[in-house]
C-alpha cells in the first residue's frame, strides 16, 4: 500500500513543478521575476552535490539581475507558481509535502557577482511537518504559495543573496527522490548591525543520507528534521 501511494503521488505530481516568481518587500509586490535569478525551467534540483543546489540551474551569477535595497528588519515575502500566471491553476500541487526554508548569504562584493559557494549560508526560517496528527506540512498552509521572513536586524550592511527553498518529499523514500525547488533573490541591506551568524555550505552540508532528505513520508510520520541545521534567530 505504501509503495502504491508513492507511485500514485509520483504520477499525479509529475507535471506540477514550480518556481519562485515574486518577492514582496514590507508588503509591496516587486513584480514578476524582479531581483530574482530565474532558472530556465520549473524542474526541481535532485542532486544535493550539484552547484544547482545553490540558486537553481544557471544560478551562480546574477549579472543580469538588479538588486533591491532594504534595511535590516525588513519583511520579505516569497511567492511561487507552476507557470507564469497567478490565476487559473494551483500555485503548487497540494501533494508537494515537505519543509519550507530560507537562507541568507553575504556577498564579498556585489550580490550580482556572488556565486554563493562555500560555507556562507545562514538559515533564517524553516517550517516542516506542522501537525503530525493530520500529516499537514508547511506548503499546504500557504494559499497562494507565499511565505515570509523578517531579515534579522543584527545583520551587517552589505549585499546578500536570499535563498528560499521548498523540498518536496512525495517520492523521497529513495535517493535521488527529494525535489528541491529553489529561488534566489539579490538584496542590499542599507543599514544593520554587526552579527557574525553561523554558516553552512550549499552544496556541501546537505547529504543524500540525511533523514530529512531520504525519507518515507507515507509512514505516519510523527516528527521531521529538515536538513541544514537550526534556524538562526539573529
Amino acid at each position: 500500500m505504501k509503495l502504491a501511494l508513492s507511485l500514485l503521488a509520483s504520477a499525479a505530481l509529475a507535471n506540477a513543478h514550480f518556481t519562485m516568481q515574486y518577492i514582496w518587500v514590507n508588503g509591496a509586490d516587486q513584480g514578476q521575476n524582479n531581483y530574482i535569478r530565474v532558472p530556465p525551467s520549473n524542474n526541481p534540483v535532485t542532486d544535493v552535490t550539484s552547484t544547482d543546489l545553490t540558486c537553481n540551474v544557471n544560478g551562480l551569477s546574477g549579472s543580469s539581475v538588479s538588486t533591491v535595497t532594504i534595511p535590516a528588519g525588513t519583511n520579505i515575502t516569497f511567492e511561487w507558481h507552476q507557470h507564469a500566471q497567478r490565476t487559473g491553476e494551483d500555485a503548487i500541487s497540494s501533494g508537494h509535502k515537505g519543509p519550507v526554508q530560507v537562507y541568507i548569504a553575504k556577498a564579498p562584493s556585489t550580490a550580482a557577482a556572488f556565486d554563493g559557494q562555500g560555507s556562507v549560508w545562514t538559515k533564517i526560517y524553516s517550517s516542516g511537518l506542522v501537525d503530525p496528527s493530520t500529516q499537514e506540512w508547511a506548503p499546504t498552509l500557504l494559499t497562494p504559495i507565499m511565505h515570509s521572513v523578517v531579515i534579522p536586524s543584527s545583520l551587517s550592511a552589505g549585499e546578500y543573496l536570499l535563498r528560499a527553498e521548498i523540498i518536496a518529499l512525495h517520492v523521497a523514500s529513495t535517493y535521488p527522490g527529494a525535489q528541491f525547488y529553489i529561488g534566489c533573490a539579490q538584496v542590499k541591506i542599507s543599514s544593520g548591525g554587526s552579527a557574525s551568524p553561523p554558516t553552512i555550505a550549499l552544496p556541501g552540508d546537505y547529504k543524500s543520507t540525511d533523514p530529512g532528505i531520504t525519507i518515507n513520508i507515507y509512514n505516519n510520520l510523527q516528527s521531521y528534521t529538515a536538513p541544514g541545521g537550526a534556524v538562526w534567530s539573529g
